[in-house]
């Protein structure tokens, strides 16, 4: 049976794909693996994989490395799936480039963990290698504290129950900003199930992380961005270089 974070993670992030064009087309210049931090289930690191690169994924929940693992093999992709925390991990290897999808970058705890996990970058890279890390902006074109008007739920169906989930509240809180999901599940029967879900983002612009990154040898390049969609806000993707 497929654990729930696993189910939830696909639908609130599979079916992103506004930053695709992006990863693709580091990863064509990278000259070399790409670790994918932060991987899920594989949005990313397959998408790359299937396009001949080799990828290392990363994420700190087991059971979606244990998918990301299982969906790389039933496609025959040689995916190395790492279960380690983004702030604290030793690959031993180096990488051409790391990459930070959607808000990863935004979950670990601040500063301080956000400068713990550029050194485990920084060491694993290549000298010339780049980091490139989305910041999302969750308040981008609202208002903060509303609660969004009529949005439409994220749905997938799986083994004839139907997930969705809605985005109900964005607001700051705790220095960070909090994003509130409604959750619900409706099984064969029509039974509805529903509960809440929060996540903790930190409120971080490009600036900040190049200045956290300098004095590990990380130097900055021009900023790339990701466009908004209707159903997802854009996002700042800060460009590193290590010297």
């Amino acid at each position: 049976m497929t654990a729930a974070g696993v189910i939830w993670h696909d639908v609130e992030c599979g079916a992103y794909a506004a930053d695709l064009p992006l990863w693709r087309e580091l990863a064509a210049a990278a000259g070399g693996p790409i670790l994918d931090v932060g991987a899920g289930t594989g949005r990313v690191t397959l998408d790359l994989a299937r396009r001949g690169h080799d990828v290392v994924a990363l994420d700190r929940d087991p059971d979606l490395v244990a998918a990301l693992r299982e969906r790389a093999a039933r496609e025959g992709l040689q995916v190395d799936a790492v279960h380690a925390d983004a702030r604290a991990f030793d690959l031993g290897r180096q990488v051409a480039q790391v990459i930070v999808p959607m808000q990863t970058m935004q979950l670990l705890g601040g500063s301080a963990g956000r400068v713990e996990f550029l050194r485990c970058a920084a060491a694993h890279l290549r000298p010339g290698g780049l980091l490139a890390a989305a910041l999302a902006d969750a308040l981008e074109g609202g208002v903060e504290g509303a609660r969004a008007e009529n949005p439409l739920p994220d749905i997938r169906e799986i083994d004839g129950i139907v997930y969705a989930s809605t985005p109900v509240g964005v607001y700051r809180a705790r220095g960070g900003i909090v994003i509130e999901r409604r959750r619900e599940t409706i099984d064969g029967a029509g039974q509805v199930t529903s509960g809440h879900d929060a996540i903790l983002l930190d409120d971080v612009e490009v600036p900040t992380v190049e200045q956290e990154a300098a004095p590990l040898g990380l130097r900055a390049l021009p900023a790339r961005a990701v466009a908004p969609t209707d159903d997802y806000v854009g996002s700042e993707v800060v460009v590193l270089c290590r010297s």
